[in-house]
């Protein structure tokens, strides 16, 4: 039984879908059937059940599932140490963040890193909050830059600091010519947001929860650039954070500092409840966790 077949399987199990997870995997159809074909002969019992051109991982799949996982970590655990024998700092972290850290804070954290470890090297996958702790949770990423805090007790956080948020707006809106807004007075207004998967949506829906209405939503986006376009474009207000791509609509938006005292997002590390598995990734954690400015939790 080959690693990689082990690997393919567990792609299958995700996806249940034999067409996608060969796409994935960027191998043929073909292929993957009959790595399948030869897995489940050797297990001796069938691994999926078979509905309408669709796969569902059965009983046995999942007990399988669940030691195939093991088994991949433990080699890549293995490699690992090996690696770190020969060099502490080589290997490569896998690390998620949210989208809009990818402009400001990720790239400063990474560059002071590599002047103490030029020989790591970075897989960088900007993603949703929730897609961040996923990745996390299921050993996908080696640590995750998020925001909001996860309510999760697999996952181990650790807060580094604090982002303040504003209100934007065109540059013609009524409070465009304000010092301070608080939340309660945006009651009436059009709010311009990103999905609900999102850390920046969930504080900010926290905001207005606190202040005693739910947001009038009127579009919803991915991106927290296309956020600052379409507020740029007259379509309504957003809550963003004040720091990362604010000269972008120069002229055709406004930041209004938000008065209440819960407009700040935390960013913190997150890390399994165990801690990091391989030395190189503990490494830049602690190196993470010295640039906080809030105490260790």
């Amino acid at each position: 039984m080959e690693i990689r077949e082990l690997q393919w399987f567990v792609a299958l199990a995700e996806s249940e879908h034999v067409t996608s997870a060969a796409e994935r995997l960027n191998i043929a159809q073909p292929t993957l059937s009959r790595a399948l074909a030869r897995l489940e002969k050797r297990v001796g019992v069938p691994l999926f059940d078979r509905r309408q051109n669709r796969l569902h991982l059965n009983k046995y799949g999942e007990v399988f599932r669940a030691h195939a996982v093991r088994a991949i970590s433990e080699i890549d655990r293995a490699e690992q140490r090996i690696a770190t024998l020969i060099d502490p700092d080589t290997g490569t972290i896998a690390l998620g963040f949210l989208h809009s850290y990818g402009t400001w804070l990720v790239p400063g954290l990474l560059a002071g890193y590599h002047r103490i470890a030029p020989a790591t090297t970075f897989e960088l996958r900007g993603s949703a909050a929730d897609a961040v702790v996923d990745g996390v949770r299921r050993g996908r990423l080696d640590l995750g830059v998020t925001s909001p805090r996860p309510a999760d007790d697999s996952l181990h956080w650790t807060p580094l600091r604090d982002e303040r948020l504003v209100l934007l707006v065109p540059a013609d809106h009524q409070l465009a010519s304000r010092d301070r807004v608080q939340v309660a007075e945006l009651a009436t207004e059009s709010f311009l947001a990103l999905q609900p998967e999102f850390g920046l949506r969930q504080v900010a829906d926290r905001l207005c929860e606190a202040a005693g209405f739910t947001p009038r939503i009127v579009m919803e986006s991915t991106e927290l650039s296309t956020l600052r376009s379409l507020v740029a474009s007259g379509l309504g207000v957003a809550v963003v954070p004040a720091t990362g791509d604010v000269t972008a609509h120069h002229g055709r938006t406004v930041s209004v500092p938000l008065t209440d005292p819960g407009a700040f997002r935390t960013i913190g590390v997150i890390v399994p409840a165990g801690g990091p598995r391989a030395e190189v990734v503990a490494r830049f954690y602690d190196y993470i966790r010295s640039t906080a400015e809030h105490g260790e939790e």
